[in-house]
């Protein structure tokens, strides 16, 4: 399970680069994208096998009959890290049933990245990677805002305003922080109430997957009645 670069293609360890010239095939997410990455690296003649949530069954078991077979492979997405929040579940539960091994390559990560710079308080956090985007959405977002601790999450830049229209109904005195374009040329990271970032938002620069997170704000202590001074 190698991690990729997120934008900028310098972002990719050794290890990783060793690990892609060294097996003999790389199953991906889109085989394009992989070929942009895998030229920059320099590394030719790979076989490319196409994995995504459209064709996993398949692909799952074309993928392990060849790890049976003493093939070692490579799964990469398309940036970042296999399995967060991308492709990787699936392959990864029929790898252990069947006894097959997986090994990580680590590397960048968008969720590692944009909490390395996030102001709020992240020595505590959930994940809770993509919403849905229609059924059980605001289920999710409530319980979320049920939790009162940071949260963080993907979104697409077609949601992003819609999520912010959400959360002003759920929680509308959160601050939230979000990162987007990261390691690209208009990576930006703001922070600030939901008017403020609609506000910057509105500008047009939608543009870019964008990582989220919400500071609920914390619940004040309910006032002690007359009755309960007096207990005491």
């Amino acid at each position: 399970m190698v991690a990729t670069p997120l934008g900028n293609l310098d972002d990719i360890t050794i290890r990783a680069v060793e690990t892609l010239r060294t097996v003999e095939a790389i199953a991906c997410e889109d085989t394009r994208r992989a070929s942009i990455l895998l030229r920059h690296l320099g590394i030719a003649g790979k076989k490319l096998i196409s994995y995504h949530s459209f064709n996993e069954e398949k692909a799952i078991e074309r993928i392990t009959g060849m790890l049976e077979e003493g093939i070692d492979l490579a799964l990469i997405t398309d940036a970042g890290t296999p399995a967060v929040s991308d492709p990787g579940y699936s392959i990864l539960a029929a790898l252990n049933n069947k006894g097959l091994r997986a090994v990580p390559i680590p590397g960048p990560s968008a969720l590692s990245a944009a909490v390395s710079v996030c102001p709020l308080p992240t020595s505590s956090f959930y994940f809770a990677g993509f919403l849905p985007h229609k059924k059980g959405r605001k289920t999710r977002l409530e319980q979320l805002s049920a939790m009162q601790t940071l949260f963080v999450l993907y979104e697409s830049p077609f949601r992003i305003l819609k999520l912010l229209d959400e959360l002003e109904a759920l929680i509308p005195d959160c601050r939230i922080f979000i990162g987007r374009e990261m390691t690209k040329m208009h990576e930006e990271y703001i922070t600030g109430s939901i008017g403020e970032i609609r506000l910057h938002l509105s500008t047009g620069k939608t543009r870019g997957e964008f990582v989220v997170a919400v500071q609920p704000p914390e619940k004040k202590p309910a006032k002690r009645g007359k009755y309960d001074a007096d207990r005491h």
